[in-house]
């Protein structure tokens, strides 16, 4: 039995992602938003990143800084790397609980309304260098 959850153990840490991330979940904006946003941070440095979404107005924009930061804080703290060497190498806006509401309309119905929420991943990396493969 405990050789079998040691077992199980030993597949999880292999899985387990090993490049400094941040998630940011049940965020009340929609995906649709954010992944706009996303979009014009992926692939960057993390300063450019950082200025995009300084200067870019989307509701996106202000979540998805905060979980950058934390990316590159947990980075820091917990990898020891350094700020100038990080670039965004994978975000991506999955789709959370729906916040369910009611507009009322004729003859005693009602539509539904969905106010979106989402979980917002940022997975930083290391830049190689231009004689590394």
């Amino acid at each position: 039995m405990a050789g079998n959850m040691k077992k199980k153990a030993a597949r999880v840490e292999e899985k387990r992602e090993k490049r400094p991330y941040a998630v940011a979940k049940y965020i009340r904006v929609s995906p649709y938003k954010v992944r706009t946003v996303l979009d014009l941070i992926r692939g960057k440095s993390v300063a450019e990143a950082k200025a995009i979404l300084e200067n870019t107005i989307n509701g996106g924009s202000l979540p998805t800084k905060k979980v950058l930061m934390s990316a590159v804080a947990n980075a820091e703290h917990n990898m020891g790397m350094d700020r100038q060497d990080l670039y965004v190498a994978e975000c991506f806006a999955d789709g959370g609980t729906m916040l369910k509401r009611m507009q009322p309309v004729s003859k005693g119905r009602g539509h539904a309304i969905l106010k979106r929420t989402s979980h917002i991943t940022v997975i930083l990396d290391v830049k190689k260098a231009e004689g590394e493969v």
